[in-house]
Parts: structure tokens; C-alpha cells; sequence
């Protein structure tokens, strides 16, 4: 104790001492913490630094930024500075049709005038009427000062873009292509895009773009998206309907100058049963395109009827990923388990009330990389669907099947077969009660 006491003698002066300057320690908080609230009070939020309004103004919706650049000039000038518009989406909608919130056309026109040099990655998202296309097509006419890196065109409901004459479209569209010269990925989808507008996009822009998505666009034909393969060696993610896919396409895009595709997807479509003739690819071209981009993703939308399958899974193809948005048979399905070995992610909407129990069991045995599966208006048993599962194993990752897909028999109820399942997986696993996909 007494070594302790003479210690703290040493250190402080003693008791008096310690104690006077715990007091002078406690007058200099207080002080510091009155000059603080002080100073918060009076802080000036008009110079905060412009790099930190800036971040917050990116977090803002684009009319909480216009009303916030009025608070003062330094906000004002962070809402004109080049990297805040570099990024934009136009949101082009009718009030008496649609619930989703408008860009204003006062702050449109403020952004064409003093910033459409500085866009670069642009979208339009319009509603189903035709007067918001048309505002798409008035707003993209005036970038004649910008270079856009990307461009996208989506059609929240019904395409509106259709509804355009197509010579006012390609016009405004063209706009962009020509003064842009750096195009890295094109989303123009259900719209009237024709072949002498690929030419210039290609003809401006061929070094640069990587990413290309035009599925139902009706006006270009197989030799327009040829003539974007043959020239845009960088291209890497490819989306198109069937009827533009030709064996010719798929031997540009296996050339030993075109860099390996990542990505292609193929949208099949009939709107009206057997008024759609469908064409057949070679296997030798999806041979070699496959030996030229061996990890691709070759995605398929079927939205068929049953009798327009007959051209397709009657050799192997390398598709990775299946997707049945109308009834398909069973004699189709136990095609895609034969013909299909790359397979990863399959889902069927609909297939009637035969039981899929052959063909499930027969795509766990030949597809080794399914991971995913979607099953809706189907029916398998619950043995077959236990067995499915213990094929595959652990690596399903999504299993998203509905419980009235699932039919008990004698092996399994419905209340045993989630154990089952889930003793299968490694996870817990119940049915779904509606789609997820």
C-alpha cells in the first residue's frame, strides 16, 4: 500500500495535486465540448466540400437533387458538375396511363441543354403509349454532342417503340450512332431497328461494342446481325430471336478474329400456331462455335406449341440453360436430357397431367452440371422427383418446384417427401406454393 501511495506521490504531486488536475482536465472537456456545440451550430452546410455533396447528390432522386441544387450556389454547382450526369435514366411516362413517376420536362430540357455532353450511360424507360416513345426518340435526336458508352431502350408494358413510324425512329436512333463512336453495349429489344441502321452502327462503332440486345426486332434479317458479326470482333454478349440465327451467324462468331462469346441468347417464339416455319442449325456450326467459346452461356426461351418442336433437340446441342414458357411434351423433354449435356438451369412451365418421371431421371444422369430446375404445371411422382434429387445431389443450388407438381405414392407422402429432399441437399427444402421463377 505504501509503495502504491509513494507511486502515485511521484506521478500526480500527491492527493491535492491529482485532485487539482482531475478539475483542470474536467474545465478543458467542458470547454472543448461548448466550443463543439458551438461550432455546430453555426456550421455552414453551404461549404461542405463538393466531393462529399456530390456522393450524397448520386443517392438522390433526380428532383430531390434539382430542389436541393437550390439551397445555395456551392449545391448549385455540384448539381451541374460532369460526373453527376455521366450516369441518367429518362423515365418517360403519361400521367392518365401510367403510375410510375415521370422525368419532368423542364429538368429534360435543362439536361439536354447544359449536359448531354456529359452523358455516357444512358437509358429510356417508357410506358406502353406512343407519345412517351416519341419523347425517347426527341430526346436522343439532340445528342448529337455526347459519346455514349451505353444505350438502353425498355418498354415497361407494351413495346411503344413499335408503335413509332420507323423512319423517325432509325432517324433519331442513328443520331446516336454516328456521333457516339464508342457504343459499348446496345439494348434496343422490340423495336423497329432495321439493317442500314446496324451498317452504321457498325460502321462507327465496331471497335467498341461488346454487348449487342435486340430480340423481336422484326425489321432485321439474318444477313443485318451477320453483317455486326463480321465486323464487331469484340462482341461478347449476343441476344436475338431464332428466326436471325443461322449457321452462317454462328461461324462468324466462332472466326479466329472474334473474340469468345460469353453470352448468347435465343428467343424462340410462334405467336400464332403453325404459322411459323423454323429452320434447322447444323450441328457442324454449333460444333465449331462451341470449340471456339467453350465456356459460353447459351440461354433458350421456348414459347412454342407443342407441334413446333419438332426442328429442335434432334441432335446435341450446347445449350446451358432451358426455359418453357408454354405446355411442352414429354417426348420433348426426354430429348433435351439426351441431346443437352451442358445443361445448368432448366424450368418448365407447363407440361400437362403425363408424368415426367423417365425424363427427369434421365436428364440427372446425362446433364452432370444441372444446378437449377423450375417446375410448374407438372406432375411427378414423388419417388421419381426423391430420386431426381438424390442423382443431383448437392449441387442444386435452386430447386423451386410447386406442391401441386408432386404426386404422393406409395413410397412418399407429400408430408415426408421435404425430408427426403432435404436429407438429399444438405439444407432444409419445402415446395414452393407459388413460382419463383
Amino acid at each position: 500500500m505504501m509503495h502504491f501511495s509513494l507511486n502515485r506521490m511521484k506521478r500526480g504531486g500527491g492527493r491535492d495535486s491529482g485532485h487539482d488536475s482531475s478539475e483542470e482536465g474536467t474545465a478543458e472537456k467542458s470547454k472543448r465540448l461548448r466550443t463543439t456545440s458551438e461550432h455546430s451550430q453555426t456550421c455552414d452546410w453551404g461549404n461542405l466540400l463538393q466531393d462529399i455533396v456530390l456522393q450524397v447528390f448520386k443517392y438522390l432522386p433526380l428532383l430531390d437533387r434539382a430542389h436541393a441544387s437550390q439551397v445555395c450556389r456551392n449545391w448549385n454547382q455540384v448539381f451541374h458538375m460532369p460526373d453527376l450526369w455521366r450516369c441518367f435514366e429518362f423515365e418517360l411516362n403519361q400521367p392518365a396511363t401510367s403510375y410510375l413517376k415521370a422525368t419532368h420536362p423542364e429538368l429534360i430540357k435543362q439536361i439536354i441543354k447544359r449536359h448531354s455532353n456529359h452523358l455516357q450511360y444512358v437509358s429510356f424507360k417508357v410506358d406502353s403509349s406512343k407519345e412517351s416513345a416519341e419523347a425517347a426518340c426527341d430526346i436522343l435526336s439532340q445528342l448529337v454532342n455526347c459519346s455514349l458508352k451505353t444505350l438502353g431502350l425498355i418498354s415497361t408494358a407494351r413495346p411503344s417503340f413499335m408503335d413509332l413510324p420507323k423512319s423517325h425512329f432509325i432517324s433519331a436512333l442513328t443520331v446516336v450512332f454516328v456521333n457516339s463512336k464508342s457504343l459499348s453495349s446496345l439494348k434496343i429489344d422490340d423495336t423497329p431497328v432495321d439493317d442500314p441502321s446496324l451498317k452504321v452502327l457498325v460502321a462507327n462503332n465496331s471497335d467498341t461494342l461488346k454487348l449487342l440486345k435486340m430480340s423481336s426486332c422484326p425489321h432485321v434479317s439474318p444477313a443485318g446481325i451477320l453483317c455486326v458479326a463480321d465486323q464487331c470482333h469484340g462482341l461478347r454478349e449476343l441476344a436475338l430471336n431464332y428466326h436471325l440465327l443461322s449457321d452462317e451467324l454462328l461461324l462468324a462468331l466462332s472466326s479466329e478474329k472474334h473474340v469468345r462469346l460469353e453470352h448468347l441468347r435465343i428467343d424462340v417464339v410462334s405467336e400464332n400456331p403453325g404459322q411459323t416455319h423454323f429452320h434447322t442449325i447444323q450441328k457442324s456450326s454449333w460444333d465449331a462455335f462451341i470449340r471456339h467459346s467453350p465456356k459460353v452461356n447459351l440461354v433458350m426461351y421456348f414459347f412454342l406449341y407443342e407441334e413446333e418442336f419438332d426442328p429442335f433437340f434432334r441432335y446435341e446441342i450446347p445449350a446451358t440453360h432451358l426455359y418453357f414458357g408454354r405446355s411442352v411434351s414429354k417426348d420433348v423433354l426426354g430429348r433435351v436430357g439426351m441431346t443437352c449435356p451442358r445443361l445448368v438451369e432448366l424450368v418448365v412451365c407447363a407440361n400437362g397431367l403425363r408424368p415426367l418421371d423417365e425424363e427427369l431421371i434421365r436428364i440427372a444422369e446425362r446433364c452432370k452440371n444441372l444446378s437449377a430446375i423450375g417446375l410448374g404445371e407438372c406432375e411427378v411422382s414423388c419417388s421419381a422427383f426423391v430420386e431426381f434429387v438424390k442423382m443431383c445431389g448437392g449441387r442444386l443450388s435452386q430447386l423451386s418446384i410447386m406442391e401441386e407438381v408432386l404426386i404422393p405414392d406409395q413410397k412418399y407422402s407429400l408430408e415426408q417427401i421435404h425430408w427426403e429432399v432435404s436429407k438429399h441437399l444438405g439444407r432444409v427444402w419445402f415446395p414452393d406454393m407459388m413460382p419463383t421463377w
